[in-house]
């Protein structure tokens, strides 16, 4: 039944479709989505319908790099050329092929985190339906006598609670077998993170990713001001149990956020500190693999593959709360 005390929906709640003016981001198409409770956040259809802003009642949750808004026309998938369109947001998609290290493999170029965190949408839709917001869309992965693959995405805002669903379905269109690697880049931001915000991941087997990190292992959950030169740690949790969840809450800014998965679906996730200056971010990162690359996966016997029309359902929900 239709509010007697407003004229239009869009006056609590709603998706807009808008474009970005200007900057390496101009033209760019994006959604914009509202709940009427406090969640509001930016999808954008040109970068994997991934979500870019996320803010609870008036606070930002997420981080978003020095690079800003990027058209996927200026990707570099030299090296790590990403990291110059990696504008981050709440959620860049890695995969679906790669994720992590760039290298070569049987003479092919994989790049770091893959290119799909790249692709544009080939067709995308936003709309209210029952209570919720509905925006989805299909990505290609597909090449020339290579791997062809698909994304259809789905993404569901409620308008009863602060909760955002995303529903991925990956499908293998070739008649090859493909790797199929996907990695969730979710990325906390000031000042939900803060050195005052408390970090909990559910329960499972943590390993250090490298030396470095394994210096800081004791205090791996432990969040820090922004540190001049502070180079980054990656812990790789192995999910134990039925129901897996990474949560940061900071009292100081009064709002939490829960991210919560399936570990027989996902089973990985990467703890990402960057606690530098103004590279000050912390990674949660759901995925079927580690970033360590498809060459390690393969030789450590992680890699999942797709057979010749086979499809992997993926799936993960974030709680926005106060504290």
């Amino acid at each position: 039944m239709m509010n007697p005390y407003i004229g239009h929906p869009s006056q609590l709640y709603g998706v807009e479709e808008h474009r970005i003016i200007g900057g390496k981001g101009d033209q760019m198409r994006v959604y914009q989505v509202k709940n009427g409770l406090g969640l509001e956040c930016t999808i954008v259809p040109d970068r994997c319908l991934d979500i870019y802003r996320l803010s609870f009642k008036g606070v930002n949750c997420g981080y978003f790099s020095p690079c800003g808004y990027v058209h996927p026309a200026y990707y570099d998938d030299v090296g790590s050329g990403f990291v110059k369109s990696f504008t981050a947001g709440f959620l860049t998609t890695c995969g679906l092929t790669t994720v992590g290290t760039p290298e070569e493999e049987d003479g092919v170029m994989l790049p770091l985190h893959g290119t799909i965190g790249h692709t544009p949408a080939e067709s995308s839709c936003a709309y209210v339906e029952n209570v919720q917001v509905v925006i989805r869309g299909r990505i290609s992965d597909g090449i020339l006598f290579g791997n062809k693959l698909s994304l259809e995405r789905k993404i569901t805002v409620s308008l009863k609670e602060n909760t955002l669903t995303l529903e991925d379905t990956i499908a293998n269109e070739g008649d090859d077998t493909a790797p199929l690697m996907q990695m969730y880049h979710m990325n906390m931001g000031y000042p939900l993170l803060s050195e005052k915000a408390k970090l909990t991941i559910s329960e499972a087997d943590v390993a250090p990713r490298d030396d470095h990190a394994a210096e800081d292992f004791d205090t791996r959950y432990e969040l820090l001001p922004p540190t001049p030169h502070f180079q980054e740690q990656c812990y790789l949790h192995t999910m134990k149990g039925d129901h897996a969840f990474a949560r940061l809450e900071n009292k100081d800014s009064g709002v939490g956020l829960e991210i919560a998965f399936d570990p027989h679906v996902l089973p990985r996730l990467t703890e990402w500190k960057m606690m530098g200056v103004r590279d000050y971010v912390l990674g949660l990162e759901p995925a079927l693999s580690f970033p360590s690359g498809r060459v390690a996966a393969r030789k450590e016997g992680t890699l999942e593959y797709l057979q010749p029309g086979e499809e992997r359902k993926l799936s993960l929900t974030v709680k926005l709360f106060t504290v």
